[in-house]
């Protein structure tokens, strides 16, 4: 029989509406779901949950701005700045106002904590150990992002206030927290498969705890493919637990992790892609690689405007460039296909396909099938994600490859080719085709998520990207323009405020400077 939470939710909230100007970063200050007169009692469980989940991929215009379209969405390969900055991420040459959001962001950490500890008493007043479990899962997704960025960062110390001016974990000691909490929240909601939350309360899955089970294998299955080349002992245990679990993990969309919150609020990635007239394009490296292939997903993800260079063609910007010089053309370039009220992704269930095609082909987990079948059902699922035809043509091309890219302001183009990998799956490849193949598709399918697209280049090389022009490598030569950024420094902040700490990490857990061009622990393939 199922349990109810028995608490009376409120099911709109309030918005605040924040300007996306990067230079009003620190306004963002106010929380939007205070309770103002409302019983507390009545109001916890849904603000708390509501909360938690916008600290994922943030609510808040100026957060999201720098973690998903500066920050991930450009280094993952999929945006390319529009903005009229002199310092950037995609430039290497950022301010610390840029490359410290994921850390000192009080719409990220400092909202996270404390609204755990409100789901944990309410979890304990009910007697009912869901809502925490799920929000234990929450974390997890939101703090991965974090120490993705990073590398070592405060995890296990931070108290339930948030504070973060406590002692670093290295990352591998991250991801072992990680997993052990995973593992702890699937046993519980495993525990209490037939409870369900008020779907008020729960804007992901509305309530439906099954579902939150599979996310959470998938998500378990995600960082253990991380760690595939730092730890692979450890990646095939957690890999090979999440997808033998009963539930399993996402292969449905009807199972994709989504937040689906904006109705009465306008989604945050609309704002800031869409405001001073786009300050975020689609990159050139992925509309090269969608022209090229005839993807028919391209109108989904992008549209031309009256002033497009031609109006039946999409044409990206290229990254890393030396933007005063193009920036006259800016608006002529493709746009982000996004409406106000789309849900913002977490995870789909083409990723996971794909996930397991890698973890098959390249590391010989035992996934439950074939590499061949994983890829191609990850093709399939992300054509019906995204409601376009011509999969079967897509899924046996074996001659197309990405577009060569011509600028048409005749200033950034890239004469050499991208990529020649090709489509169809190729069972007589080498291991390493057989990766390039699978990154490249799961990175198209997991368009705008971009710090997952990220962390994967990082991780193994692929997709293969443009590197920075000459002139849009601004780093003075710390940064190589071929591999991109790699991690974020630690912010000023925390030199001021944790110095002692920070330093330690520095000196204990960073192979190399605190710079941009020093690679978090689980990005050493190159190493073994």
């Amino acid at each position: 029989m199922k349990r109810y939470i028995l608490n009376t939710l409120m099911c709109g909230v309030l918005a605040l509406g924040s300007s996306a100007c990067t230079e009003k970063f620190l306004d963002i200050n106010s929380n939007p779901y205070e309770p103002g007169d409302l019983n507390p009692d009545d109001y916890a469980l849904g603000s708390a949950m509501s909360n938690l989940a916008g600290t994922v991929v943030s609510d808040d215009n100026n957060t999201a701005q720098f973690t998903d379209c500066l920050l991930g969405g450009t280094c993952g390969g999929y945006f390319a700045d529009s903005g009229g900055w002199g310092f950037s991420i995609s430039n290497f040459n950022a301010t610390n106002d840029w490359t410290r959001v994921f850390l000192i962001s009080d719409r990220i950490i400092p909202q996270l904590y404390p609204n755990l500890n409100t789901v944990k008493i309410v979890s304990q007043n009910t007697e009912n150990p869901v809502p925490y479990a799920i929000a234990m899962v929450i974390k997890v997704a939101a703090m991965s992002r974090v120490t993705d960025a990073y590398g070592a960062i405060p995890y296990s110390q931070i108290g339930e206030e948030g504070r973060i001016t406590v002692p670093y974990d290295s990352q591998e000691k991250v991801y072992d927290t990680f997993f052990t909490e995973l593992d702890e929240a699937i046993a519980t909601l495993t525990e209490n498969k037939d409870a369900a939350l008020v779907a008020s309360a729960d804007y992901v899955y509305s309530g439906n705890v099954q579902q939150w089970i599979k996310f959470a294998n998938s998500l378990k299955l995600r960082l253990a493919m991380r760690i595939s080349y730092a730890n692979p002992t450890k990646a095939k245990e957690m890999a090979e637990s999440a997808v033998k679990h009963e539930f399993g993990v996402i292969e449905s969309n009807e199972d994709n992790a989504a937040w689906h919150y904006f109705g009465s609020i306008t989604n945050s990635l609309y704002t800031v892609i869409n405001y001073n007239g786009d300050e975020s394009r689609p990159s050139a490296d992925i509309v090269c690689y969608m022209n090229g292939y005839n993807d028919g997903r391209r109108a989904s993800y992008f549209k031309n405007e009256e002033n497009a260079w031609n109006a039946n063609t999409f044409v990206g910007l290229r990254r890393s460039i030396d933007r005063p010089s193009a920036s006259q053309y800016f608006s002529r370039y493709a746009a982000v296909n996004i409406s106000a009220s789309d849900a913002i992704q977490w995870m789909n269930a083409a990723e996971v396909a794909f996930l397991r095609a890698e973890g098959t082909a390249v590391f010989g987990f035992d996934m439950g099938g074939t590499a061949k079948d994983f890829y191609e059902q990850g093709i399939r699922l992300s054509f019906e994600q995204w409601g376009a035809s011509g999969v079967d043509a897509y899924i046996e091309d074996d001659s197309s490859i990405p577009e060569t890219y011509t600028d048409p302001a005749g200033i950034n183009s890239y004469t050499s080719t991208i990529s020649d990998i090709t489509i169809k799956w190729d069972e007589g490849a080498s291991v390493e085709e057989k990766q390039e193949r699978i990154i490249t598709q799961k990175w198209i399918a997991n368009w705008m998520l971009g710090n997952e697209a990220w962390a994967d280049y990082r991780r193994t090389g692929y997709p293969r990207l443009m590197p920075a022009t000459s002139d849009g490598n601004k780093s003075g030569g710390v940064v190589n323009s071929q591999k991109g950024v790699r991690r974020m420094p630690y912010p000023n902040e925390e030199n001021t405020n944790n110095f002692e700490n920070v330093q330690f990490a520095r000196d204990n857990y960073l192979n190399g400077a605190d710079n941009m061009a020093t690679d978090v622990w689980w990005a050493c393939k190159n190493q073994n």
